[in-house]
């Protein structure tokens, strides 16, 4: 299987799991916050993106408690965060609701960060992605744990132009912040 090439301008998306969350007694899921080790894995997240030079120009982000404060945390090891949406689409979204999402985003923004929720994250990044570099789609298939990021590229003209098996993922990592640091 090979990702489709397509024409246009290069395009990234990110996609980014949310950081280890928390299960306080009585808190709806919705509402649960990062747990320690999320609120130290965040920052890693957003340092890992920032190191191979895949900062967004614009985030969707799911309205959940946890992925915002994924949201804050990973985008505030960058000099100046891009604009964030947060929509609550991304709630336990599907890969057809996710896709509607992504598609919405405007031209202008070459690179994307998605942030949200598994197994929705997991199946998009499979779905999308046609190829891989090395043995990367077994990794996702394997696990896409907390605070794990996928970075697909492809080309397109717009947005709504991006299609299951057209792009290709370049690279992954679950970034882990340390205790103590």
């Amino acid at each position: 299987m090979t990702a489709r090439a397509g024409t246009g301008p290069l395009r990234r998306l990110a996609v980014l799991r949310h950081a280890k969350s928390a299960w306080p007694e009585g808190v709806p899921d919705h509402e649960r916050p990062l747990a320690p080790r999320g609120r130290r894995d965040a920052p890693a997240a957003g340092r890992a993106l920032a190191e191979i030079d895949c900062l967004p120009d614009l985030a969707l982000c799911s309205t959940a408690t946890r992925a915002r404060e994924t949201w804050e945390l990973a985008s505030a090891q960058w000099g100046t965060p891009p604009p964030v949406r947060h929509d609550p689409r991304l709630y336990a979204a599907d890969v057809p609701e996710l896709l509607r999402v992504v598609r919405e985003a405007p031209a202008e923004a070459a690179t994307l960060l998605l942030i949200g929720h598994n197994p929705g994250l997991e199946e998009l990044v499979l779905e999308l992605a046609g190829d891989a570099l090395d043995d990367l789609l077994d990794e996702v298939r394997l696990k896409f744990p907390t605070s794990a990021i996928a970075v697909l590229a492809w080309r397109g003209t717009t947005w709504r132009d991006l299609a299951p098996d057209t792009a290709l993922l370049t690279w992954t990592a679950v970034p882990r912040g340390r205790k103590g640091g």
